[in-house]
């Protein structure tokens, strides 16, 4: 069989698995094994084990649970809630006021914890029966919630970001750091557009009644921008010793995790089932990325030994003529129609091993390719019919709320992040200017 083949006759047995309801990781792992026996013989299996234990030894994975460990701290605890009551008592005032708090308070969410499910609970929990009660427009407090929530993945210290950086093999610093921008601007884009639609039309996100502004003291409003501000400060103090030098992105995670446990345990929200609840899911969403990616590195190291990506650079650029730009936004449109069925991680491991070498090979910059893959992926978690975050909102919001209206309610925010992604692939210096400034480059 030749190369081109082999990649398809892979690919199509990997899909094939999926749709039975196997688990991503055992569907890559097992394509993997099957397809090294098949093309070379017995001996051959231990090329995917042997691809795979190399992840014992890449240390930068310690990361993963300790930023996960840090955000389910500050979001169990309670800590997470200080910053919504500052919120909105600063921006109640302002038409839309309490939605534009809603994603300021998305991004700090983001940047606690690294995962668009966190952001989805916090949401739900508790921003959305406020909006509701203060009588905002039902779709567009859904949209905003789901929204602001994507923002977790790509706003470090983004876990996606880690997976793609552990499958990529590049830093996952300059990752981190190329995510600032495009994350900050996403989420301006959503607040502008929030703040325009409700001066046309107030009656999306009203104010907060004057009689009520005027109940809050000037005390009591300074007394929660300080509560708010320690998720921040945890923040600060995680990331600006890795930023200049002084620790690693190991060190770096293990200080943010300690300064979280002890600022829950100083302010007395460190209760034991706080704790356990956070071990837990830490625990659990570890293994989940740990298994994931010792597959794609199965998968990887069988697809490059056939020399795959080789036949299909040829194919799209030989036989089809494409430019390099033009399969560029191919692979995009390919993200966005997966999407619509796989979550992040799924379809980073499906199309890895054929993308990455496919995007170096034709010259484009690794690191801004993963901003691009994380923005699509932000896309798909709002996207019909298997969206991530409709999901959660579905079981999350009250009766009122319809399966229609949470669909409806993506649409402008959907189209929105196009503009973004449109945006950082033709302005590439959006995602490469700060890690190039940092890292001297």
């Amino acid at each position: 069989m030749t190369p081109g083949m082999i990649a398809t006759f892979m690919f199509m047995s990997m899909m094939v698995m999926l749709l039975t309801g196997q688990r991503v990781f055992a569907a890559i792992g097992f394509v993997a094994s099957v397809s090294a026996l098949l093309f070379w013989g017995v001996g051959w299996e231990e090329v995917p084990f042997s691809a795979s234990v190399k992840v014992m030894t890449w240390y930068p994975l310690l990361t993963l649970p300790l930023f996960i460990f840090m955000g389910y701290v500050l979001s169990e605890s309670g800590l997470a809630d200080d910053l919504y009551r500052m919120f909105h008592v600063w921006m109640g005032g302002v038409n839309g006021g309490l939605a534009i708090g809603t994603i300021g308070l998305m991004v700090l969410i983001a940047a606690m914890n690294g995962l668009s499910v966190a952001g989805m609970a916090i949401g739900a929990t508790i921003a959305l029966p406020e909006l509701l009660k203060r009588n905002y427009d039902k779709r567009m407090v859904t949209g905003v919630i789901q929204a602001g929530a994507s923002l977790g993945i790509l706003v470090p210290p983004s876990v996606v970001l880690v997976l793609y950086a552990m499958i990529a093999r590049q830093p996952v610093g300059q990752l981190w750091l190329a995510g600032v921008i495009p994350g900050l601007m996403m989420a301006a884009m959503f607040m502008l557009y929030i703040a325009i639609r409700c001066k046309l039309n107030p009656a999306l996100g009203p104010a907060l009644p004057p009689e009520e502004r005027a109940a809050i003291t000037s005390r009591e409003k300074w007394r929660l921008l300080r509560s708010g501000m320690l998720p921040l400060v945890i923040f600060f103090v995680m990331m600006y010793p890795f930023v200049k030098g002084w620790t690693s992105l190991v060190e770096s995670s293990a200080v943010g995790a300690l300064t979280a446990f002890l600022a829950a345990v100083f302010k007395g929200r460190m209760t034991r089932e706080v704790f356990e609840n956070s071990v837990r899911n830490t625990l659990s969403i570890s293994a989940m990325f740990m298994w994931i990616i010792l597959a794609a590195l199965a998968f990887g190291a069988i697809f490059d030994g056939v020399r795959a990506v080789d036949a299909i650079e040829a194919f799209f650029l030989d036989t089809l003529g494409l430019g390099p730009w033009e399969v560029l936004i191919l692979m995009q449109i390919s993200f966005l129609l997966m999407g619509t069925f796989l979550d992040d991680t799924a379809m980073l491991v499906i199309v890895a091993p054929l993308y990455i070498p496919l995007v170096d090979a034709l010259g484009f910059n690794l690191i801004w390719y993963g901003v691009l893959y994380t923005i699509t992926s932000q896309i798909a978690y709002m996207t019909p019919p298997f969206g991530y975050n409709l999901f959660l909102m579905r079981a999350m919001a009250p009766p009122e709320i319809t399966l229609r209206d949470i669909y409806t309610s993506i649409i402008p925010f959907v189209g929105v992040m196009l503009i973004a992604l449109a945006t950082v692939m033709y302005f590439d210096q959006i995602a490469l200017w700060l890690p190039n400034l940092v890292y001297g480059k």
